[in-house]
């Protein structure tokens, strides 16, 4: 993500969160030393993105959405894919996030991808919706991924 992004960015996050992310959060994650925040394109337009923290043996999603128009084509699958392989090459040994608990399509697609539901913030949205915190452990499956997509 660069900083010519950011509007385009802030659409997607408008129309996808409640209590959407404001210009300066996303300035914030371009700027800060230990945040990657990456943006998926469709042609030529900025599609997704992805905000990731990583600090010695933890990552953090902090945030990614994809354009309502173009849900459901795997952008948030290879968002999610990219964040977790850099967050692996930074030495994380597991990456975590939160989600609101009624987001039933982005918890399925977390649980495809291997996070497993670690605990529950009460009443953490806007002080109405829980939060479904979820952790991906990075150690050892990098070689399960690489396999299991080769034929047998």
């Amino acid at each position: 993500m660069i900083e010519s992004d950011i509007e385009a960015v802030l659409a997607i996050e408008q129309s996808s969160f409640p209590a959407p992310w404001k210009r300066d959060h996303f300035q914030h994650e371009i700027e800060a030393p230990h945040s990657f925040a990456f943006v998926s394109e469709c042609a030529g337009k900025v599609a997704g993105y992805v905000c990731l923290r990583s600090l010695f043996e933890e990552s953090q999603i902090l945030d990614i959405a994809v354009a309502p128009d173009l849900r459901g084509r795997g952008l948030a699958r290879q968002l999610m894919e990219h964040a977790c392989s850099l967050a692996r090459e930074k030495g994380a040994e597991v990456v975590a996030l939160e989600v609101r608990d009624g987001n039933h399509a982005a918890i399925s697609l977390y649980e495809r991808l291997g996070f497993v539901r670690v605990g529950l913030r009460s009443r953490y949205y806007e002080g109405r919706d829980d939060a479904v915190l979820m952790e991906k452990n990075l150690q050892g499956d990098y070689l399960d991924a690489v396999y299991s997509h080769d034929p047998v």
